[in-house]
């Protein structure tokens, strides 16, 4: 070999060491996780690896400002679809082509609780649900740049999975199920750490637009809050209720990153803790436009049409579903896949178009056959209502006793003053009305002038003692006046106040007179009162008697 040929082969290959040099200092961008397929609201990481010095990001061949190895994207829309590569040491890498498809994956992940935040040392479960049966289905993790397989606990009849989420030493971990004979999966799920007592929860999956969001504010280890105070962008929210903001209808303008303070106490431990207070870490919130959603149109009372005027030409066929009203992760997939259905069960009824890789959003639930939710009642007005009537069955009663009362001891009082007034005859309180006839003096009891007797009441029989000077006497012959005794029923005598006075006419030797009469031997009927009759009788006593006392002035 002459010198020329060493030195052409020489040179060929000092060139051949220089590009396989060149060549192994060349970057490389990577996706993770390693999706199949990107669907809108998926957590992507891009790393750019194999090269050294600073490093450069270009998306379609615009430079970023991003200088990191690692670009994060959260919640990616069809906007971030397009060509990504990255510049080491004067190396560009090749072009990774990220397509995000504005559907959503055949399989959804959702928390069972909570939102996107937890406490380090905190775990979660996740739930997944399919539309035909979970044979094939794995779920994974990506922690930082490392990928674990975690085996789900199936339930079969449910149509569900439950996987134990932990984030152990990393600051965020996404989470996902994969069927590996279809390579169908599902959304991503993204959870992050918090090492701060209070810690401001978003939810777990990025809000569409139009939809309702609320944002928590909770304090580690279940301390009360008792006031939070809500920010974004650093700027103070007014517009909260205790420990939520509430986001009636999301739009791009809510976009932002969210923080509260909380003012605290660990009343569960003891009723008497002291009040504490602290900040939050902020949290990243992102409204997205998300998929068309699905639209259901009830055609009468037993059944529905499924629409979607936004959703592309690729979506033909069409998903039913019915939610039981008392579980929401028991969402089932019906056999009927035409646009209308005909709704013979209870519960909520949705639909979703099928659009090859992805499906459209899920319709707004139509409840069927559900039964009125209770209207909680509030027993504290019919307690109150309850104890007024009480009271005022009571004040009643109380008052009516004491008219009661007053009118006894007014009649009382009526009956005391009568025997004191003119000596003349002494009114015995009774209970009833009695009825009386006139005896004559004797003994007979249609003859007897002198004497008396309590005749039969129209109730009750009175008893009756005649008292003379001496035993033995009979009723009608004594001298020293009667005695009326006690009976259950009214009676009425009367009894002439003094011996002095001249015995009128009809009156017997022994001092009592005859009651006036009708008529003789006439009984008084139970309507008339013999009371008045007494009185009538009285005055005309005291007539005669006034009489009499001016004849014998005169005389």
């Amino acid at each position: 070999m002459d010198m020329r040929s060493l030195l052409t082969l020489t040179v060929l290959l000092a060139l051949i060491r220089e590009d396989n040099g060149q060549s192994q200092n060349k970057p490389t961008v990577s996706l993770l996780p390693k999706f199949p397929d990107v669907f809108v609201g998926d957590d992507v990481t891009l790393t750019c690896k194999g090269g050294s010095g600073t490093i450069k990001w270009f998306i379609n061949g615009a430079q970023q400002s991003h200088q990191d190895s690692l670009m994060l994207l959260t919640a990616v829309t069809s906007r971030n679809s397009g060509e990504y590569e990255c510049e080491q040491g004067g190396s560009k890498s090749d072009n990774l082509n990220l397509t995000v498809l504005e559907l959503e994956p055949h399989a959804q992940l959702t928390p069972s609780i909570g939102g996107a935040v937890m406490s380090k040392g905190d775990a979660r479960n996740l739930v997944l649900q399919v539309d035909d049966d979970l044979k094939g289905w794995a779920c994974f993790v990506l922690r930082g740049e490392k990928g674990f397989r975690i085996q789900p606990a199936v339930d079969e009849k449910r149509k569900r999975a439950v996987i134990f989420a932990e984030l152990e030493e990393e600051n965020r971990a996404t989470f996902w199920c994969l069927n590996r004979n279809t390579k169908h999966r599902s959304n991503a799920v993204t959870l992050k750490m918090t090492e701060l007592r209070v810690m401001l929860e978003p939810p777990a999956l990025p809000p569409l637009l139009g939809e309702s969001v609320a944002l928590r504010c909770v304090v580690w280890g279940g301390g009360e809050v008792e006031n939070a105070v809500f920010s974004k962008n650093n700027v103070a929210i007014t517009d909260k209720i205790k420990d939520k903001y509430i986001i009636t209808n999301a739009t791009q303008d809510h976009t932002g990153k969210y923080s509260c303070h909380a003012t605290y106490r660990y009343i569960h431990i003891s009723s008497g803790a002291a009040r504490q207070e602290g900040d939050s870490d902020a949290q990243e919130l992102n409204v997205i436009d998300g998929p068309p959603a699905a639209t259901v149109i009830p055609v009468s009372t037993t059944s529905l049409q499924c629409s979607c005027k936004d959703c592309s030409a690729d979506c033909r066929s069409y998903r039913w579903y019915r939610t039981p009203f008392d579980d929401s992760f028991a969402r089932k997939s019906l056999s009927v896949n035409g646009q209308s259905i005909e709704m013979d069960e209870e519960g909520q009824y949705s639909c979703r178009k099928d659009c090859g890789k992805g499906f459209s959003r899920f319709s707004k639930a139509h409840d069927y056959g559900a039964q009125p939710t209770p209207v909680p009642v509030n027993v504290l007005p019919i307690i109150v209502a309850a104890i007024l009537m009480v009271l005022g069955v009571l004040i009643v009663v109380l008052v009516a006793l004491k008219c009661r009362k007053r009118g006894e001891s007014s009649v009382q009082t009526t009956g005391d003053k009568d025997k004191k007034t003119g000596g003349d005859y002494e009114q015995i309180k009774l209970t009833d009305q009695a009825v009386y006839h006139t005896l004559g003096e004797g003994t007979d009891k249609d003859k007897g002038e002198g004497g008396y007797e309590a005749l039969q009441k129209r109730q009750e029989e009175t008893v009756y003692h005649t008292l003379g000077p001496g035993e033995g006497q009979s009723q009608g012959e004594g001298q020293g006046g009667y005695e009326a005794l006690k009976n259950v029923k009214a009676e009425v005598y009367q009894t002439l106040s003094s011996a002095e006075s001249k015995t009128p006419a009809g009156e017997s030797e022994g001092g009592y007179e005859q009651l006036p009469q009708k008529a003789k031997d006439e009984a008084v009927t139970v309507e008339e009162n013999p009371y008045e009759e007494l009185k009538a009788g009285q005055q005309d006593k005291k007539q005669t008697s006034k009489d009499k006392e001016e004849e014998k002035a005169s005389d």
